[in-house]
């Protein structure tokens, strides 16, 4: 009677698991925790959330090697704890309290590549607080799934926007700036603004700094000071890491840069069309957009490959037009999948070589001065306000 009471209080999957051989009890186990994973890959923050993140980890932890092999859901994969993405502990989250009257909430989609988000998103919030002494400078991520990813992971704990915005209010800040990291004024930024806008009689004052790119504009020849100088920066950065004293250099060598963005079904998609109407008119010949969605059609990663073809270049460096190097840049563009650019662009039999440069723009000191200008018109604007 002991005996079976004993077995009657073990958890059901070892009772589910008694019969099984140990190829089933491996799959079975590592399907418990693909289904955590699952779980935490979600957009929305509840109160279980925390708990749901350290079980997802605790449960991988307990697997063996050929186990974590065999983890596959809907999103998880082995990749999701096991992919070396750097030291999280270089990472500053900023989420500290103690913050006083002003800060500046630096908003980002965020990462979870470690070394990418120290780089590039850290890179722009020190800079941002290196000439803002006297403002606090705090994180959010608009991301949850990545917020998630990163604290079942790696044990660290980012703000999403509301809870940058509660951490605020609670530490009595009266002057708020919002920088985004973003882009563009996409969706992105406009989900910002809608959540900013029901905080906004919390504070004495609230200023949104422009994205990077600027303004939108009407249609793809409307060109601002912003994308140029991201197009000057970006072309500069990319032919000095590929070994060329300039881009001209470059093109005289035939190498082609295809800068590779995220692509958005938005109406600030002509973005993108812009970016490649600034390169024509700095007269960059061998320089290229393109986007993971091809959203603008011109841009799709097709349509990319034969204009380059076209364009008689036999060398081909691709680099990515997004503030983070993370997974679009990592997987999407460098990988070796077959429908990665790279794979596509060798898989065209058009060129004789193909680079990948895995590099973001926040990493870049050019772009990361941009931020810090915008911000302080940001910061220019409230002062205007006050008096």
């Amino acid at each position: 009677m002991k005996h079976l009471l004993k077995l009657l209080a073990l958890p059901t999957m070892v009772l589910l698991l008694a019969g099984c051989s140990s190829k089933e009890k491996d799959k079975a186990k590592a399907d418990e925790v693909a289904a955590l994973i699952d779980a935490i890959y979600v957009q929305n923050w509840t109160p279980e959330t925390d708990a749901q993140c350290a079980a997802a980890k605790k449960a991988w932890d307990a697997l063996t090697k050929a186990q974590k092999e065999l983890v596959e859901g809907e999103n998880a994969d082995p990749d999701y704890f096991g992919r070396d993405t750097g030291d999280a502990s270089k990472d500053n989250p900023l989420n500290q309290d103690g913050i006083g009257e002003n800060e500046i909430l630096v908003v980002s989609f965020g990462t979870s590549f470690n070394d990418s988000r120290t780089n590039d998103i850290g890179g722009v919030e020190i800079a941002i607080q290196k000439t803002n002494p006297d403002w606090a400078v705090r994180r959010a991520f608009t991301a949850q799934i990545i917020i998630n990813h990163i604290q079942a992971r790696d044990n660290e704990k980012i703000d999403n926007m509301e809870q940058a915005l509660q951490r605020a209010v609670a530490n009595g800040v009266k002057n708020l700036v919002v920088q985004p990291t973003h882009l563009m004024h996409g969706a992105e930024y406009d989900e910002l603004v809608s959540v900013l806008d029901g905080y906004k009689d919390k504070f004495e004052s609230v200023a949104v700094a422009e994205p990077l790119l600027g303004k939108v504009g009407s249609n793809a020849s409307v060109i601002n000071d912003d994308k140029k100088a991201v197009a000057v920066a970006v072309t500069a950065e990319a032919a000095k890491t590929a070994g060329f004293a300039s881009l001209e250099a470059a093109e005289k060598d035939g190498t082609a840069f295809v800068f590779m963005g995220h692509g958005t079904s938005h109406s600030a998609k002509i973005s993108y069309s812009q970016m490649a109407s600034q390169m024509e008119k700095l007269g960059y010949k061998n320089v290229f957009i393109g986007t993971v969605e091809g959203e603008p059609e011109e841009t799709a990663c097709e349509n990319v490959i034969e204009a380059v073809k076209e364009a008689g270049y036999k060398k081909v460096v691709l680099r990515p037009l997004m503030v983070v190097a993370g997974d679009h840049a990592n997987n999407d563009m460098a990988g070796d999948e077959e429908d990665s650019w790279k794979s596509m662009f060798k898989a065209s039999g058009n060129f004789d070589k193909i680079d990948c440069q895995i590099a973001g723009l926040g990493s870049i000191g050019a772009v990361q001065q941009m931020y810090v200008d915008h911000t302080a018109a940001a910061i220019d604007s409230l002062k205007k306000k006050l008096n």
